[in-house]
């Protein structure tokens, strides 16, 4: 994670802002049979931890991991990360809910949030690093990345976009400003940023070519 001190020093000499990064760890995973997917062991560690490791190895500080079904499981299964946690008692009105939760859990002088799913755990610390600097480099609204051609997750917005992604309502995450905001669309060679985890079978395909 980025040093505080440094971070501190940006902003009083006038350089951009801090780089959070929310990672949306609330849901219910209906569609997984047998149990609570993000605690589901993946290389030895529950899936969560695995896809919160990740972000919090990359240049973001603070990391906001946003709970609800499950949650003192869930959090239990990220002790020791260097994580806030927040709650959202409305998880179960969709996802938007905990998008909306996460950006209110972001300090003020936070410019750039990443926002990670907790059933992702394949994404690279690499891929992570260069969406951060690719928004900083282009200002844009939002940088997603691209697998063959392909849009991921996570993506990063600007704080100007922080509002209209807590108004978003449904089962809908920041996608739904892609339409009214200027969106950089990087390619990466990370076939992790389209491997979410929503059955069984999907563990399974992990280790497929």
């Amino acid at each position: 994670m980025v040093d505080a001190d440094d971070t501190n020093e940006a902003n009083a000499n006038g350089r951009q802002g801090r780089v959070a990064a929310v990672v949306l760890a609330a849901g219910v995973g209906s569609r997984f049979d047998g149990g609570n997917k993000l605690l589901v062991g993946v290389d030895d560690d529950p899936l969560v931890r695995r896809a919160t490791e990740t972000v919090c190895a990359a240049a973001v500080d603070p990391v906001v991991v946003v709970l609800g079904h499950d949650a003192e499981r869930v959090r239990e299964a990220l002790t020791g990360l260097p994580v806030e946690t927040v709650t959202n008692p409305r998880y179960d009105a969709g996802q938007s809910t905990s998008v909306a939760v996460g950006v209110d859990a972001l300090p003020v002088d936070v410019e750039y949030a990443v926002f990670a799913l907790g059933d992702m755990p394949d994404v690279t610390v690499e891929t992570v690093d260069r969406l951060v600097a690719a928004a900083r480099e282009t200002d844009a609204d939002a940088v997603v990345p691209t697998y063959e051609e392909q849009r991921g997750n996570p993506v990063v917005f600007h704080r100007r976009r922080f509002d209209a992604l807590a108004a978003v309502d449904g089962d809908r995450g920041g996608r739904a400003l892609f339409d009214d905001s200027t969106v950089t669309r990087l390619a990466v060679d990370d076939s992790g940023v389209h491997r979410d985890v929503d059955t069984r079978d999907d563990l399974d395909d992990r280790d497929r070519p």
